[in-house]
């Protein structure tokens, strides 16, 4: 975006999302109930930007006749894309990078997603998922007991010591832990939700080599590939099993908008993937909903404001998503029309094309970005176009 900025003469704006970060319209009360909470939805957000803009163009000296093209990635491009959906009127067009606005209700297949983290894993060395999938009966078996509960404590050099009920968050945790590498499984050393090496799944893979080990042996090498995510600084003390990024991403602005609007069904059946089977239960997801919050989801409601995927009518969208990202199964990689355009980017992770230009990038990431850059100058030529027609 910094790069492209500059070649076009635009300016920058980041809108920050509201209750995220600073944005919180009731303070310290904000999360407080759901009462509080009403307000944060996708369709308030996007209209927040379209106030944002309108401010912006009233009082920067030359923006006015300018055209605004949305950008975004993950969550952030879901909302570009439907931005350009329902204000064609104040943005040109929208780059929505792993964007998954088909990740909801009978879209896509609910597993999916597992099943591109499985081949992230698989592709990335010999026995890897095979391993990480054996692992999960050695946890089991292991946590049967005392003694074994204390043993998985030291073999994970947890920082509190596990219990029985500590068990299915424990392995939780593992296994957001294999989503988050798949996500951020980049070609270049960098921090985006802990400070990684270069290929990081290749890196976790090489303790996952040897098939016929011991489940001893197979529980401490899960531990070492965990420590190369949480640990690759090597200042971590312990493990907490109630983090998984160094960052705050917003977990709980999300939380809650994935409890009323965002619902998205993710299953899992322990052989097309590497984990345990585990269905999709909208029942049991309702109820831990309104146990945290106070209220139910409502699974259908994206597919009726934004269109599932009845979105053929709308025009200048690129779709970007890479074949490792995890996301991309729940996004557009096809097509659409001449306006609705697909991106599908080989060797390329969580919105890659994002981030700044770096000498490790791909060549296929090269590529998506220019002809991203080339539909927003066909934007900004048609919009001005259009702008001397009327005068």
């Amino acid at each position: 975006m910094w790069d492209v900025a500059e070649e076009l003469s635009a300016m920058l704006v980041f809108a920050e999302h509201r209750y995220y970060g600073k944005s919180l319209p009731f303070g310290n009360n904000s999360f407080k109930d759901a009462k509080h909470l009403n307000f944060l939805t996708s369709e308030q957000a996007l209209v927040d930007f379209v106030e944002l803009i309108k401010h912006l163009k009233r009082t920067i000296p030359g923006a006015e006749n300018q055209p605004v093209i949305a950008i975004g990635g993950s969550y952030g491009g879901m909302l570009a894309a439907w931005l350009r959906m329902k204000y064609p009127h104040i943005v040109v067009g929208a780059l929505a990078a792993s964007a998954p606005i088909w990740q909801f209700e009978d879209l896509v297949p609910c597993g999916m997603f597992m099943k591109i983290v499985t081949a992230d894993f698989k592709k990335s060395g010999p026995n890897c998922s095979e391993s990480i999938r054996k692992s999960w009966d050695a946890i089991n078996r292991l946590a049967g007991s005392g003694s074994g509960l204390l043993w998985l404590t030291e073999a994970f050099h947890l920082c509190s010591p596990l219990t029985s009920e500590d068990v299915e968050h424990l392995k939780e945790w593992i296994a957001e832990t294999w989503v988050n590498l798949a996500m951020v499984n980049y070609p270049y050393e960098c921090n985006f939700l802990q400070p990684l090496p270069a290929w990081p799944i290749k890196e976790v893979c090489q303790y996952f080599k040897e098939p016929d080990t011991s489940e001893s042996q197979l529980v401490e090498n899960v531990f070492q590939a965990l420590n190369l995510y949480y640990n690759y600084t090597g200042q971590t003390k312990c493990l907490n099993i109630s983090e998984t990024t160094t960052s705050n991403l917003g977990t709980l602005g999300w939380g809650y908008q994935a409890c009323t609007e965002m619902v998205m069904p993710f299953c899992t059946n322990g052989i097309e993937d590497m984990f345990e089977p585990q269905s999709w239960d909208f029942k049991k997801f309702s109820n831990e909903c309104y146990k945290q919050w106070g209220v139910r989801p409502r699974p259908s409601w994206i597919g009726t404001v934004y269109g599932g995927k009845h979105i053929s009518s709308h025009t200048n969208i690129v779709f970007s998503n890479g074949n490792l990202d995890p996301w991309s199964g729940g996004g557009v990689t096809k097509n659409i029309s001449d306006t609705l355009v697909a991106i599908f980017i080989k060797d390329a992770a969580h919105h890659l094309d994002l981030r700044a230009n770096h000498a490790q990038d791909p060549e296929s990431v090269l590529q998506a970005r220019l002809w991203e850059v080339s539909y927003m100058k066909q934007w900004i030529r048609e919009f001005h176009r259009a702008a001397r027609r009327q005068r």
